[in-house]
């Protein structure tokens, strides 16, 4: 079977979720022998300034509406996969989408009004209108379902792998972490907050670093703007725990990729992270400071605490796979193509 694969945004925001996703995925799909994967990327993309603006979306439109049919043609590929919500109207091969996250409609007051309202039309269409649809978990998968009305037997739940291929480092916990970026739902006011709390109670109090594309001022704050793979291990080396206080998530990425690296994780107790983390992390209320705070000094006071997360989330984590996601994507792909997934 031979899958066509937009990889545009992996090129566009590398550092993103969804980016991460791309990359991970192909390569995951290029390990599974009956499938033949040819990512392909808008030549016209360009690298993202941190939101999506009317260029960008008419230079998706002319990609998705003209060039991606006729190379889809060219390569004769069975299945068009589209690793975000789009739909190409001009051509009879079965399509794919994957959906990430609904934090634009669960979550409106923190998204752009056109954005939100282009998304909202959109995204659903594109769902409605593909043979398949991939969540990334279950909690998605509710959503895409109940906000969306996508019937269940046209969802395949493919939960991803770790995020980053991030090499494990000696621990010597000595600061708290924050990886990702600073959009708004993401919550980090409530983080500075509770980190400030933390601050006016410890004796010896820790830095907090946010590492990504995140910013944020405060006493004991420290920004590390996109650290390389390497710098990055040594930050989840020197890592108490890893605080993630998101307000909606549709999987957890760098929750994940914590565990696995032994890191205890501070996760807000929404359905995503409770999904992905399990037991193995602490939970918070994520808009309550205070709940963050008191894990935080759970976490630099108590060192068997920080051992049982940590073994716990190892186990968690080992759960998880991209080689198990991408036998996903190939039982979603089957059902595009009308053939009974062996999943199934």
């Amino acid at each position: 079977m031979r899958v066509m694969i937009d990889a545009t945004y992996a090129e566009r925001s590398p550092f993103s979720g969804a980016g991460v996703y791309v990359e991970r995925i192909v390569h995951a799909l290029g390990r599974v022998e009956e499938v033949e994967v040819e990512p392909v990327v808008n030549p016209r993309s360009r690298p993202s300034a941190g939101s999506v603006t009317l260029q960008d979306l008419a230079g998706d439109h002319w990609w998705t509406t003209f060039q991606l049919p006729r190379l889809a043609r060219r390569a004769g590929a069975d299945v068009l996969h589209h690793p975000l919500p789009a739909f190409t109207r001009w051509t009879s091969r079965p399509q794919v989408v994957t959906v990430h996250d609904l934090a634009f409609q669960k979550l409106p007051q923190h998204f752009d009004r056109g954005f939100r309202r282009y998304a909202r039309v959109s995204h659903r269409s594109a769902a409605l209108a593909a043979q398949a649809v991939v969540c990334v978990s279950e909690a998605t998968a509710l959503d895409v379902r109940v906000l969306w009305g996508v019937a269940p037997e046209r969802t395949v739940v493919a939960l991803l792998g770790p995020g980053q291929e991030v090499p494990q480092l000696e621990r010597q916990p000595r600061h708290f972490l924050y990886v990702g970026d600073d959009e708004p739902h993401k919550n980090l006011p409530v983080l500075l907050a509770a980190y400030a709390g933390y601050r006016g109670r410890a004796e010896r109090p820790a830095e907090l670093i946010l590492a990504g594309a995140a910013t944020g001022r405060g006493e004991g704050v420290r920004i590390e703007q996109r650290p390389t793979r390497e710098q990055l291990a040594e930050l989840y080396a020197g890592a108490l725990a890893l605080i993630h206080p998101s307000l909606h998530e549709g999987f957890g990425l760098t929750a994940l990729e914590a565990m696995s690296l032994g890191v205890p994780v501070v996760a807000s107790a929404i359905p995503a992270l409770r999904e992905i983390c399990g037991g193995a992390a602490l939970y918070a209320d994520p808009r309550d400071p205070r709940a963050f705070t008191t894990a935080m000094i759970q976490l630099a006071t108590q060192p068997r605490l920080r051992e049982r997360l940590a073994d716990h989330g190892a186990r968690q984590a080992a759960r998880f796979s991209w080689d198990a996601c991408a036998r996903a994507h190939v039982e979603a792909y089957e059902l595009a193509r009308g053939l009974t997934p062996r999943g199934r």
